[in-house]
């Protein structure tokens, strides 16, 4: 297990989005020691998958 920053997260998305999962993984593995291709993917696929939450919490009073 392993915490991924905003920062890193955005990199990882820019990389899948824009080149792919390949290049996703290889920015992946300049921010983490990954060597397993499958658990870099996978890792890879879950991150690009990630919203960031909602700026401002719902009101509890209307």
């Amino acid at each position: 297990m392993f915490s991924v920053s905003q920062e890193e997260a955005t990199a990882i998305q820019a990389a899948f989005h824009e080149r792919g999962e390949w290049a996703a993984v290889a920015e992946l593995r300049r921010y983490f020691s990954i060597q397993d291709n499958a658990d870099a993917l996978n890792a890879v696929r879950t991150i690009a998958r990630w919203r960031p939450p909602p700026v401002t919490p719902p009101s509890a009073n209307p």
